[in-house]
């Protein structure tokens, strides 16, 4: 088994690297002058399993031709398998047609990944469980539940928690998150988009007042929803609010915007990799899903179950 890494994301590379012990595979991804993304590999990976470690986030697109031309050059160097591991799958909020004449881009992307010559696919928390779908070839999406679940345990097992949901589109994902916190009551926030990158929140469907509240998302991108539906819990009565999501795209003034937002803390895990805002903010904190998609790479090589992880 071999591990590769693209640019994207190399300090969580590292840290499944050392959780797997097992070396990075040694390569080369740079640029030309012009930009143009060029891939070498320094050794032999001749008929080995090898894992692609790349997510297709900001710059999505450089990131994804990168992880095509791994694919490409493992393909040509006769690689037995070759597993795209996407922490992030980027375009993945693209599932389906909002209006006429709208592409459905996350499937395009899961051709261009599906004939650049993967094999399988492992992401963790797909935006929409749908998109495993879009791959022709086996996909496994892993979810960072159980890992948030433990943390918010070991440090607000003893207050007085609810789940909250910031749409009615996520209250699957905060049931999940809220059974695994001893069934744990649930409240949903109603709000309406006018427009893209835009949300109001109109009222919170459950009695939040004197609750801890922990809102729960896939991606936190402007900050804006969950930042408005941070302030209306505690207009609502809220103790506190803190959030957990597992991608922190966190574009634009979303740093700022949280930090200067009633949440006492935002809690994102390490599928994309932090810049120096995200890294500098007093309320943003980090967990890490290195053990987790290391073990899931463990098993997908040992050809042994993934989803018993979750049991």
């Amino acid at each position: 088994m071999k591990l590769l890494t693209g640019n994207s994301n190399q300090p969580l590379a590292k840290a499944i690297s050392e959780y797997l012990e097992i070396p990075l595979t040694d390569a080369s991804v740079r640029r030309f002058a012009d930009e143009e993304v060029f891939v070498e590999i320094h050794e032999n990976v001749r008929g080995e399993d090898v894992f692609v470690l790349q997510s297709t986030a900001y710059p999505a697109n450089d990131n994804l031709m990168e992880l095509l031309i791994c694919i490409d050059a493992l393909k040509r160097a006769s690689a037995r398998r070759i597993t795209a591991v996407l922490p992030y799958f980027g375009y993945a909020r693209q599932d389906r047609k909002p209006g006429p004449r709208a592409p459905i881009s996350a499937k395009l992307v899961a051709n261009l990944i599906t004939v650049a010559g993967a094999d399988r696919v492992l992401s963790v928390d797909l935006h929409a469980g749908q998109i495993q779908g879009f791959f022709d070839i086996p996909t496994d999406n892993l979810y960072a539940a159980p890992v948030m679940a433990a943390d918010i345990e070991a440090r607000f097992g003893s207050r007085n928690i609810m789940v909250v949901s910031p749409d009615v589109g996520g209250v699957v994902r905060a049931r999940a998150l809220a059974k695994r916190l001893n069934n744990a009551p649930l409240a949903i926030v109603d709000k309406r988009r006018e427009r893209a990158g835009e949300s109001e929140v109109m009222n919170i469907i459950g009695d939040v007042t004197g609750r801890f509240c922990i809102l729960i998302d896939d991606i936190v991108d402007s900050a804006g929803t969950l930042c408005n539906a941070a302030a209306a819990l505690k207009a609502a009565g809220a103790a506190e609010v803190v959030a957990y999501c597992t991608h922190g795209v966190l574009s634009g003034a979303a740093v700022a915007r949280v930090t200067a937002s009633e949440l006492s803390e935002l809690v994102i895990t390490d599928t994309i990799g932090a810049n120096a805002k995200v890294a500098d903010a007093s309320n943003i904190r980090h967990l890490t899903i290195a053990p987790l998609l290391g073990e899931a790479i463990k098993r997908i090589a040992d050809e042994t179950s993934v989803s018993s992880l979750f049991d």
